[in-house]
């Protein structure tokens, strides 16, 4: 008899999985395991092949899709290397090349030729190379192992199989997990780390609408900027050159300007970050009841403090408008996704799903007593889920105890390369570029505001129990009749006395660094108790460490249930920030009785929104005179100008910048966020109200061509005022016409 083997079983069913005929909107598919979902691709109105979309035999669309910077998706639209992302994947790019003297941020900005555009520090973009299997390597390595030491091993093992993938070549790798943990794959990248800023629109055109318009539909942002990679003379990656040259892709973006309409088929192509939707019940509750709702209120505290000093000059608010909008952004995320699962009643919904999948277990002895097992597990974490959230967000919000926390290494390698050249060259560069982005946001005004306000919060909402002892030292020490007075007096004094919270001193301290000064500055002794390690050890035991064992360990065996009871049913897995396909179709929907939102979003609706020196619903001076004139160039539809557009894609965070992409492979828009009356997505999907929002191309190529008068940047694009549907009718139409003369 022949031997059964559970991988090979399991690769089978999820390939199974994969392959079924899927909801149209519904799924953030693997490329390389697109399967039978083509056929029904196909029938919603893609006209390529399944080698089009990914192969590592020719050119295909894969290799015109980049990961940027590892936080947002763009694409290849030109045979130069020219890329197109969002605005809010390319702000931080934009606000540090900006100055009250050159405001790029506030005016735009557009090269007109290569020695113009700007080099970016740090910013890097990844092609994927190709893609494998490794379930077996890994789940091999494993074999036998406590369920505590496998994490680590898996790591270990995901770090071998990619050296060994890589070793002789330029590329680089890591392993992903999929279906927690059911399924590894193996994936390459070539990194390219030469990346230049080409363009951007004024923020006024590429945020308009701000906090306020914010995952929000009707929507009318052209959340657009442009990058090009370079490399070196061969044509591969290369660290910043004066005489790199523009990278010559394997594959790059047609363009269409025809236009979007109801029904139309739409794929979008990226790399979205993290979904969960497997979660049970209880993590829904968790998240619910208490873990959202305390990110949402320190962030608040820090945003409020924040706002008030941006409103006060220019200066501060370009220094802190990256910083402000990156926290601001996931705020209000979690504000929506809290209302909207509850309004979904997914909790509800979760629970009736388990039930009956606990039905399903019996005489099922591997998954009997899977979900009391959830239960309990969330039940001996759920008491310290608030404090949990406070670390991070909260006592290590203050950037200043990030720049004490690493006093000690720092200093130790000061004073040490004295007598090391190169230690001493290495670690002055570390200070620099570390203290340089610390000063570029430190404001004593709203820093100290924050540090009382959220120290405070922590007195409030953390069980007294579970008070550090170095925390109530401080009240002890420091009690002025309230919390809010205690700590305001606290920070008076730390900002007094100590040398690592002020830029300045900060810098006079690593001039002349000296560890006794270090060990006795009440600034370092408490950012010393907050060691993010040791905080943990000393304040929650092993309680979040058994909780992630015990939770990672449940997940992978109920994954497996549930691939073995919807075995032949659609089941996509998890976003984990590698390449997916999501298709659908230009869709519109009815966020409640009586109101339909269209696909569409005019210039005349950004005009309506329009308030003159409004922080958010501004326009630029030219964008006004365009519009009086109607000077819409070959970009009109219908004598306007579309400016945004949704569809029923499948998307999460990480999608950002990604290339919405038509049946016959053209770009026909930037997928840009999500909308508010489904903010449950990451966790649940709606099939009725999950829509994905999009600039419209023309909108973008308008900006670019008419307002920005880069026709440099036009020039370099393949822009398609038709289809070859279009040009096939026209050719029969006329075919009939000489035959009938």
């Amino acid at each position: 008899m022949r031997k059964y083997n559970f991988f090979i079983a399991l690769s089978l069913a999820i390939t199974m999985l994969l392959s079924s005929v899927a909801k149209a909107d519904e799924g953030m598919w693997v490329p390389m395991l697109i399967g039978k979902n083509y056929e029904q691709m196909k029938k919603q109105g893609f006209k390529l092949t399944p080698e089009d979309l990914y192969s590592i035999n020719k050119a295909s669309l894969k290799d015109a899709i980049v990961s940027f910077g590892g936080f947002c998706t763009g694409e290849i639209v030109s045979n130069k290397g020219l890329i197109f992302t969002n605005h809010h994947c390319g702000y931080d790019a934009i606000a540090e090349n900006s100055t009250p003297q050159n405001n790029i941020l506030d005016n735009g900005f557009y090269a007109k030729t290569y020695q113009e555009e700007k080099p970016i520090d740090g910013l890097f973009v990844n092609f994927l190379v190709r893609m494998e299997d490794v379930t077996e390597k890994v789940n091999n390595a494993v074999k036998g192992l406590p369920e505590q030491e496998k994490a680590a091993k898996i790591i270990e093992i995901g770090k071998e199989i990619a050296a060994e993938a890589t070793k002789g070549t330029h590329y680089e790798g890591f392993v992903r997990d999929f279906y927690k943990g059911n399924q590894y794959f193996l994936y390459i990248f070539e990194k390219f780390t030469d990346i230049r800023l080409v363009g951007t629109p004024p923020q006024s055109i590429g945020k308009f609408g701000g906090d306020t318009d914010n995952w929000v539909w009707p929507r009318h942002t052209g959340d657009f900027s442009v990058f090009r990679v370079y490399a070196g003379a061969d044509n591969k990656p290369a660290a910043y050159s004066a005489s790199n040259k523009p990278y010559t892709p394997k594959k790059y973006l047609p363009i269409s300007i025809k236009g979007v309409k109801e029904g139309d088929f739409s794929i979008v192509y990226g790399f979205p970050g993290r979904t969960d939707r497997f979660l049970t019940s209880y993590g829904v509750k968790l998240a619910t009841d208490k873990v959202n709702p305390t990110i949402v209120k320190l962030r608040d505290i820090r945003l409020k403090a924040w706002k008030g000093e941006m409103d006060k000059d220019v200066a501060t608010r370009l220094r802190m408008s990256s910083l402000y909008a990156r926290i601001a952004n996931y705020w209000k995320y979690f504000i929506g996704q809290t209302e909207q699962l509850k309004r979904l009643k997914i909790y509800e919904e979760k629970q009736k799903q388990e039930a009956e999948f606990t039905a399903w277990t019996a005489g099922k002895p591997e998954y009997a007593n899977l979900i009391e097992k959830f239960k309990a597990a969330y039940a001996a974490y759920e008491p310290y889920a608030v404090h949990r959230v406070y670390v991070n967000e909260g006592l290590l919000a203050s950037a200043w105890v990030i720049q004490a926390l690493q006093a000690r290494s720092v200093a130790t390698n000061l004073i040490e390369g004295k007598n090391d050249a190169a230690l001493l060259s290495q670690t002055k560069e570390r200070v620099d570029a570390s203290l340089a982005a610390y000063e570029e946001t430190y404001n004593e005004i709203a820093d100290k505001k924050i540090f009382t306000q959220i120290l405070t919060a922590f007195y409030n909402d953390v069980p007294k129990s579970q008070h550090p002892k170095f925390y109530t030292e401080i009240v002890e020490k420091y009690w002025s009749g309230s919390p809010e007075a205690t700590f305001k007096k606290y920070a008076d004094f730390l900002w007094e006395k100590s040398i690592f919270i002020n830029p300045a001193k900060i810098r006079a301290f690593y001039a002349n660094p000296s560890i006794a000064a270090l060990e006795n500055d009440p600034g370092y002794k408490y950012a010393a108790n907050l060691n993010p390690t040791d905080y943990v050890k000393t304040n929650f035991g092993s309680v979040i460490a058994d909780f992630e064992t015990t939770r990672a360990a449940l997940d992978k065996v109920y994954l497996k249930a549930l691939l073995e009871k919807n075995k032949g049913k659609l089941m996509y897995p998890d976003a984990n920030s590698t390449m997916r396909i999501s298709y659908g179709n230009i869709q519109d929907y009815s966020p409640k009785d009586g109101i339909t939102y269209e696909v569409k979003t005019t210039m005349e609706g950004m005009m309506d929104k329009y308030v003159p020196g409004d922080d958010e619903f501004d326009l630029p001076k030219n964008l006004i005179e365009a519009y009086n004139t109607k000077n819409y160039g070959p970009y009109a539809e219908n004598g306007t100008l579309i400016i945004n557009f949704i569809t029923n894609n499948d998307i999460t965070g990480g999608n950002s910048g990604s290339p919405v992409i038509n049946g016959n492979g053209e770009l026909i828009g930037l997928a840009f966020d999500g909308n508010w009356e489904a903010m449950s997505g990451d966790i649940a999907f709606d099939k009725e109200y999950k829509r994905t929002i999009a600039t419209d191309i023309r909108y973008v190529l308008w900006c670019i061509d008419v307002l920005g008068g880069a026709k440099n940047i036009i020039n370099e694009l393949d822009i398609r005022k038709t289809t070859k549907e279009d040009l096939q009718k026209e050719f029969k139409k006329k075919k009939i016409m000489t035959k009938s003369k």
